[in-house]
This record gives structure tokens, C-alpha cells and sequence, in this order.
């Protein structure tokens, strides 16, 4: 009997994580249809070159707002969460308006920062002030992201997610509203205004779905209230800001080595390799943000709670990851002539080794939030410290010998270390330890991944082609009869017909009252 309830247990938090991440993927997925259009749109009209100008000014905004923004919004869910769970609406208020005028502060201060350091940001970046005009009107877009970033922290403190949703829905709608008729008229001269206006667009889109968030009229404690909840604010941001600083940092490091190294079509070749590899990854690793840390988190005193939450999110993960993973390595050159053109096939091989670094990142990133789950705070740091040194020092090695396909090498080898040093990290200092199954998936991920790659590597591109679709479906399979196993999508498939007409019953039921 004991054992049933433990089998029923473990299918239930399967079949959590399956659907988080299906819902997650779901609402993904309506915005990731707008970026595509977007990004087919640059390539067609602005090639290589166009792409390469969008990543850099892309990256200094990423940079500037990870260090103005000083961490706030990702502190302030935190701060939200726990006023609105104290059911004390004056609390609620007073946090919410020390994260409105404190964003407003670090916006400002962020902006006009980039706007007076806009000739040595364009010196540094492109070794030339052709674009330091253009580096600061990005200003208004460091102010606008690090407003929206607080609405989107109350959205999520008080988990309003059907509204964090259509938030994003409408950002990436709106980026396509503006950037593909600017670029239309103006070509390159429109990438800068079309970034800030679809920042406006997305900051009057939060503003609408904030104020439908009931929050108290007035906040308690005048000055001396707001100023503890920005010190606390401030002080639980210094973690985030500097992994955010450490993260954007490298990215935007990475960009102007391969500028610097091969040139502006080369850097737009990175970015459509980077964004193809983590397209499809990307819906798996958002899911583990928005469900999965917070259930760690909930039982961060329990290291076999944490075990046993790793090992599932571990699993469900890779199975998901592992088949995307290895159609997109198979089919490489056209997933970048289909999503751009045909001037990116070149990054065919950059995008494979991306893809391993996908796969890496994908076995890593469950056991990494053990230490954040566990308020390590310096073992955080110096992790993130390290993984940088480590994707700056190879990327720098790797790309005056190989290219742009360097840095992807760089990323590859990087995860490679992050996962081994943070599951001896959590082995070491709660008992961590990957269970037989879950070593079993990250086994047959991992094999037929290595497998794919290789096969482009020594192998002619047909034989090479016909093996890696063969390991694709085969992992596929493996996949889908793994997932059955664990969450039962048999069954719930079977139950399907009864549950719509129950749906259709309630229908009927709500229109005849």
C-alpha cells in the first residue's frame, strides 16, 4: 500500500512538470511565432550584417540594464510574494510602491549613464564612433526595460501568470508591428528606434495589466518604510544582479570578439546560431525558472525532497530536450536558411556545436538551483564567476584559430564544466545523487547526441545525415514510451473524450442559465 502511494506520488509530480512545462510551452509558443517572423523579416531585408548590428545593440542594453537594474526585479517577486502572502494590504502597497519609484530611480540613472558613456561604449564595441549616437538613444530603452521589469515583478508576486502570458504574447507582437515596416522604409538606420519603440509598446502593455492588480491606496511609513524595503530590495538584488551583470556581461564579451575577429556578418551568424539552439531548449529551461524553482525552493530544508525533485525535473527535461536537440543538429543548415536565409548556412556547424552546449546546459541546470534554492549566495557568485572565466578565457583561445565556430566550441566546453563542478558541489553539500533512471536518460541524451555530432564531423554529409535522423527518431521513441511510463499520457489520453464532454456539458449547462 505504502509503495502505491509512493508510485502515485512520483507520477503526480511527473505529471506536474509535464504540464508546467506544457503550459509554459504553450504561451511560448504564440510569441516565438512573432519572433520568428520578426527575425525572418531582418535577414531577408538586412542579411548577416543586419542580424550582427541587432545582437550588439542588443547586448549593450543587456549589459547596461543587468548593472543599473541592480538586480530589483528579480528580488522584488520575492518581496511581493511574501507582502501578498502576509494578507496585509498597507504592506503589499508599501512594496510595491518602493519597487515602482526605485525602478524609476535605477532607469534613470541607467539611461542617462549609457547616453554620456555612448563614445566609449561604441569605441569598445564596433572600435569606431560611427554608432555612438545610436548607443545613446538606447538610453530610453535601459529606462523603459527596467520599468517594465518591475510591473512584470508585481505580475509575478502576485501571480497573475495568465497576465505575465499576454504580456509577452504582446511584446513579441508588438516588436513585429513596429521593427518590420521601420526596417521596410529605413533598413539598417531603423534597428535602434524599432528596439526603443517596441519597448514603449511593451511598457504601456504592462502598465494595462498592472493597474488591474488591487493594491492599497496609499502605502504606511512615508520615507522610513520605503527606504528599509529598498535596502532589503537592494540587498537580496546584489546576488541576481551580479549573475545577470556576469551573464549579459560574457554575451555581449563573446559578440565583440567575434566582431572584432571576423567581422559584422560573423556576428550575425552567432546570433542566428544562438537563437536557433536555444529556441526549442529555451521553453524546457523557462519552465524550471517559473515551476521548478519555486517548488525547490518550498523544500530547501529537505535534501531528499531536493533529490528527489532534481532527479524528476532531471529526467522529464532531457527527455523533452534530447530528440529537439538532435533535429535540430541533423537538420542544421536548413532550420537556418528556413528561419533566415540562405547567407546563414554557413553557421551550420557554429549551430551543432551550440547544440551540444544545449544538451550540457540541459543536464546542469536542475542541480544549479539547488545552491540558489539553498541561499548559497558565494558559492552562486563564484560559480558564475568561474563559468565566465572559463566561456571569455576559451572563447578567446578558440576563435583566432576556428572562427565563429570557436565560440561555439567555447560554450560546449563550458557547460561541460558548470555541470560537473555544480553536481560536486551538491553531492558534496547535501548528499546529491543522480538516480539510476535519471542516469540512465541523461546516458541515451547524452550517447546519441555525441553520436549525431560526430557522425557530421567524419562522416560524408549523407551517411552523416541518415545516422543522426536515425538516432533522432530512435531517441524520440525512447522519449515518448519514457514519458508514458512515468506521467501515464496513455491513460490521461484515454480519459480525454470523457473530460471534453464534461467540458461541453458545462457549456451547454452556463449558456442555458
Amino acid at each position: 500500500m505504502h509503495q502505491a502511494g509512493a508510485t502515485r506520488q512520483a507520477s503526480d509530480s511527473y505529471r506536474e512538470i509535464l504540464l508546467s512545462t506544457a503550459l509554459i510551452g504553450g504561451s511560448n509558443l504564440v510569441s516565438m511565432v512573432f519572433s520568428l517572423i520578426r527575425m525572418k523579416t531582418l535577414a531577408l531585408l538586412l542579411g548577416p550584417g543586419g542580424i550582427g548590428l541587432v545582437a550588439m545593440f542588443s547586448s549593450i542594453a543587456d549589459v547596461a540594464v543587468a548593472l543599473a537594474g541592480m538586480g530589483v526585479n528579480q528580488s522584488g517577486v520575492r518581496q511581493i510574494a511574501q507582502a501578498a502572502g502576509s494578507g496585509e494590504r498597507q504592506r503589499v502597497a508599501a512594496t510595491v510602491l518602493t519597487l515602482r519609484r526605485t525602478s524609476l530611480v535605477l532607469g534613470l540613472a541607467g539611461g542617462v549613464g549609457l547616453a554620456m558613456l555612448a563614445v566609449p561604449a561604441a569605441l569598445l564595441t564596433f572600435g569606431s564612433t560611427e554608432y555612438s549616437v545610436a548607443v545613446a538613444v538606447l538610453g530610453l530603452l535601459v529606462l523603459l526595460r527596467i520599468l517594465t521589469g518591475g510591473q512584470t515583478a508585481l505580475l509575478q508576486g502576485a501571480r497573475r501568470v495568465g497576465d505575465l502570458a499576454w504580456l509577452n504574447i504582446g511584446g513579441a507582437a508588438a516588436s513585429v508591428a513596429v521593427t518590420v515596416p521601420l526596417v521596410v522604409i529605413w533598413g539598417e538606420l531603423a534597428i535602434v528606434p524599432a528596439l526603443v519603440l517596441t519597448a514603449v509598446a511593451t511598457w504601456l502593455i504592462a502598465q494595462w495589466f498592472v493597474r488591474r492588480v488591487q493594491v492599497a491606496d496609499h502605502a504606511p511609513g512615508g520615507v522610513v518604510e520605503i527606504g528599509r524595503e529598498a535596502r532589503e530590495l537592494l540587498r537580496l538584488g546584489f546576488a541576481f544582479m551580479v549573475s545577470g551583470l556576469l551573464t549579459m556581461g560574457a554575451a555581449y564579451v563573446i559578440r565583440i570578439l567575434v566582431l572584432h575577429a571576423s567581422g559584422v556578418d560573423a556576428a550575425g551568424l552567432y546570433q542566428a546560431g544562438w537563437t536557433l539552439a536555444g529556441l526549442y531548449v529555451g521553453i524546457v529551461l523557462q519552465a524550471m525558472g517559473t515551476d521548478f524553482y519555486p517548488r525547490l525552493t518550498a523544500a530547501a530544508d529537505d535534501n531528499k525532497a531536493i533529490a528527489r525533485l532534481v532527479n524528476e525535473q532531471t529526467q522529464v527535461s532531457v527527455l523533452l530536450a534530447g530528440p529537439g536537440i538532435l533535429a535540430t543538429i541533423t537538420l542544421a543548415p536548413l532550420v537556418l536558411i528556413g528561419f533566415y536565409s540562405t547567407e546563414f548556412a554557413a553557421a551550420a556547424e557554429l549551430l551543432r556545436w551550440l547544440c551540444v552546449g544545449m544538451m550540457l546546459r540541459v543536464i546542469s541546470w536542475p542541480m544549479g538551483f539547488i545552491i540558489v534554492a539553498k541561499g548559497w549566495q558565494r558559492i552562486f557568485i563564484a560559480v558564475e564567476v568561474g563559468a565566465t572565466v572559463i566561456h571569455l578565457g576559451l572563447a578567446a583561445l578558440l576563435l583566432p584559430r576556428f572562427g565563429v565556430d570557436g565560440a561555439g566550441m567555447a560554450f560546449a566546453v563550458l557547460y561541460a564544466c558548470h555541470g560537473l563542478a555544480v553536481y560536486l558541489i551538491a553531492r558534496r553539500l547535501c548528499g546529491f545523487r543522480f538516480e539510476a533512471a535519471t542516469a540512465r536518460h541523461i546516458a541515451v541524451a547524452a550517447l546519441a547526441t555525441a553520436a549525431a555530432f560526430g557522425a557530421f564531423q567524419w562522416l560524408p554529409f549523407w551517411p552523416a545525415t541518415v545516422l543522426s535522423m536515425a538516432l533522432c527518431l530512435v531517441v524520440g521513441a525512447f522519449s515518448l514510451m519514457e514519458i508514458d511510463r512515468l506521467v501515464g499520457v496513455s491513460a490521461l489520453l484515454g480519459k480525454l473524450p470523457g473530460l471534453l464532454d464534461g467540458m461541453t456539458r458545462w457549456k451547454a449547462n452556463r449558456a442555458g442559465r
